[in-house]
């Protein structure tokens, strides 16, 4: 099965981490051989060619230049009719809106991947709504929930990512990423790995890490880069935000990193809280496999993902309940352990790569008619 996954290209998250996945696992399910159109070159398109994956160019797009659409869309047409796929998948409403009409005139099976959760007030939500896929595919039980908004009759079903485990690093190794990091081998560290946006709750994080003693010792990591003008300002913000609490010599913004399996490796507690619902979380699922118990918001995609066993869920928009947990894993290295040690089996139930590989192929043949009786609303976990 030949399938061509379409993507702008031009940010790096979960969605990128996702397709970049699907080039590295490609081995674990020969069957389905994926191919990658993207608009944009950058850290997504390299990515992909450095593990050998098919890229194709669609050109860069502009919607506020209707020429560079049109240009776009020609390119597309031309891949499709001299590849002959079987399926395309469009991850996310941009390019469903700019490149499902390309696919379904063309009379090709398209797949609509909700990565996010689906609305109606974004310009891409509304356009992408009067395209009607064959099949959907959400990323989590909690997208499938606001599907009906907009594409309330389409068949779908839920599958997780396939996550890979992570390699395994030394001591010396943690030793290196500290000193490196400028952290004390004996001091707590508490990694939150996430965009600068707002809603991943960097903010709340700070507040909460305000609140906690001087003891024992604590550092925490703030990995990640801004990709956008309101990122920039938003990281800026952050600095800023931590001098002002005078926590700033405890804490290090890492930038964008390559080396997050490392640096998760290095650390003792992984933290993000949310002031949204998280759609799925790749980054909970790294920290699991690299032993770091999870504490995050108790909604969207972490209430399927984290459980007593892993971590600790809190209400939405609490610097104080924040504090208390954190503080809690810092005193008790007991606890710590123990949610540790079953971090790893969490990720592995959820999101085995062979397991979700084949599970891909299984709803994509689906999709395009491959199997008698499709299914619906039935979760791959």
């Amino acid at each position: 099965m030949r399938v061509l996954h379409v993507c702008s290209g031009n940010l790096y998250g979960g969605i990128e981490t996702y397709l970049v996945a699907l080039a590295r696992l490609r081995d674990l399910c020969p069957a389905m051989e994926s191919e990658f159109a993207l608009c944009f070159t950058g850290k997504l398109s390299e990515e992909l060619q450095a593990h050998d994956a098919p890229v194709h160019s669609l050109g860069a797009v502009r919607v506020r230049y209707p020429w560079t659409v049109l240009a776009a869309r020609a390119a597309l047409r031309k891949l499709l009719h001299e590849k002959k796929y079987d399926v395309v998948v469009c991850h996310s409403s941009w390019p469903q809106a700019l490149f499902g009409p390309v696919v379904r005139r063309g009379k090709l099976s398209l797949v609509f991947y909700l990565h996010g959760a689906a609305g109606n007030r974004h310009w891409a939500d509304q356009w992408a709504a009067r395209v009607m896929p064959d099949f959907v595919i959400c990323n989590s039980s909690y997208t499938q929930s606001t599907l009906p908004r907009m594409y309330p009759a389409v068949r779908n079903d839920v599958v997780y990512f396939p996550v890979a485990v992570p390699p395994k690093f030394a001591e010396d190794d943690r030793q290196t990423v500290r000193s490196e990091l400028q952290t004390p081998n004996d001091s707590t560290v508490i990694i939150q790995v996430s965009r600068m946006e707002a809603w991943k709750g960097q903010m709340l994080h700070l507040e909460a890490l305000a609140r906690l003693p001087k003891t024992p010792e604590w550092t925490a990591w703030f990995v990640g880069g801004a990709q956008r003008t309101s990122e920039v300002q938003y990281a800026a913000g952050l600095k800023e935000k931590a001098r002002k609490l005078g926590i700033a010599d405890r804490l290090r913004f890492t930038g964008q990193r390559s080396d997050v399996a490392r640096l998760l490796s290095a650390a003792d507690i992984f933290c993000q809280p949310n002031l949204e619902p998280e759609p799925f979380g790749i980054g909970f699922m790294e920290a699991l496999y690299a032993s770091l118990p999870v504490v995050t918001t108790a909604m969207g995609g972490a209430l399927e993902i984290v459980d007593s066993t892993c971590g600790i869920l809190l209400p939405p928009n609490s610097s104080a309940a924040l504090a208390s947990a954190l503080q809690q894993l810092l005193i008790d290295p007991q606890t710590r352990r123990r949610l540790a040690g079953s971090a790893p089996l969490r990720a592995h139930q959820l999101c085995d790569p062979k397991k979700q590989m084949k599970a891909l192929e299984s709803l994509l043949s689906s999709a395009i008619g491959r199997e008698s009786e499709p299914r619906c609303d039935r979760q791959h976990a």
